[in-house]
């Protein structure tokens, strides 16, 4: 009898005994063509009785829906044109130009182009920062509020903004030629953009006094800021004599302090006073 006949001889009768489990020997599991599985180790007393060992910790879920969206790169700027040259242009295509400029951001959000009003052979002319709202729609500089200020101080004056007598004319023009999102007051490159056709347009117009309204309007055309210690006092633009005054929207401002905003009116009339007396002596 074979050492493998010998072994399925000993196993079926501990089957008859009931035995389950048969513990084989290195020699015999060697004949049967098998291999130990190692049995680990006994455990020491202190492992025995050693606590649980503490499971690894797990990182919080992240809620990614509530994580902040990826920044996107960084686009290049926008790059424009440079503004036309417009020193020998007539009435015709100074506006043409005005209408079809592309050279700033305010290009984009614009709904009309605000060139002027009044008449081109006024004496006195009136330079704000930049068309609103509803200039903006209207396509007429100085509509909203703060023109309608305006066309009562200009009536104060004796001047209308509707008449063709230079005699009684006025012109009307602005820093910017398209509304500044929200209201804001023109960018540096923005005012650089416009500010070629604004000078044809003094060029075009020969005004005898030029009133500056605000401070946007002083610091492009002359490189000042501080409109509170300007006002009142005479200056040159482009060789022609100018008067800096408050914007008519600065002065609306005070329209629910009675004294402050006939105070603030009363400074404006000052230097409209200047003006007139101005004008005069031509």
């Amino acid at each position: 009898m074979t050492v493998i006949e010998q072994l399925i001889r000993i196993v079926r009768e501990r089957q008859r005994r009931g035995v389950k489990f048969a513990e084989l020997s290195p020699h015999n599991l060697a004949v049967l063509g098998m291999r130990r599985t190692p049995v680990p180790a006994m455990s020491t007393p202190a492992q025995r009785f050693a606590p649980p060992a503490q499971p690894s910790p797990v990182a919080p879920a992240v809620d990614l829906s509530a994580a902040p969206p990826a920044t996107p790169p960084p686009s290049a700027p926008a790059v424009f044109p440079p503004p036309p040259d417009v020193s020998s242009a007539d009435w015709d295509a100074l506006c043409q130009a005005c209408l079809s400029c592309q050279c700033c951001g305010l290009c984009a959000t614009r709904h009309s182009v605000v060139v002027e009003d009044g008449c081109r052979t006024a004496p006195l002319m009136f330079i704000g920062e930049g068309p609103g709202a509803d200039e903006d729609a209207q396509g007429v500089p100085f509509v909203g509020r703060a023109g309608q200020l305006l066309t009562r101080m200009i009536g104060a004056m004796g001047r209308d903004r509707a008449s063709a007598d230079p005699a009684k004319a006025v012109y009307i023009a602005n820093i910017v030629k398209c509304r500044p999102p929200g209201n804001r007051n023109p960018l540096p490159e923005e005012g650089k953009a416009c500010l070629g056709y604004l000078h044809r347009q003094i060029a075009l117009v020969k005004p005898k006094v030029i009133v500056l309204l605000g401070n946007v309007a002083l610091k492009f055309l002359t490189g000042r800021s501080g409109i509170m210690s300007a006002r009142g006092k005479w200056i040159e633009v482009c060789g022609i004599p100018a008067m800096p005054t408050f914007h008519p929207s600065y002065v609306i401002r005070f329209e629910r302090d009675a004294k402050q905003f006939h105070d603030t009116k009363l400074l404006v009339w000052q230097d409209l006073q200047q003006v007139m007396d101005k004008l005069s002596e031509n």
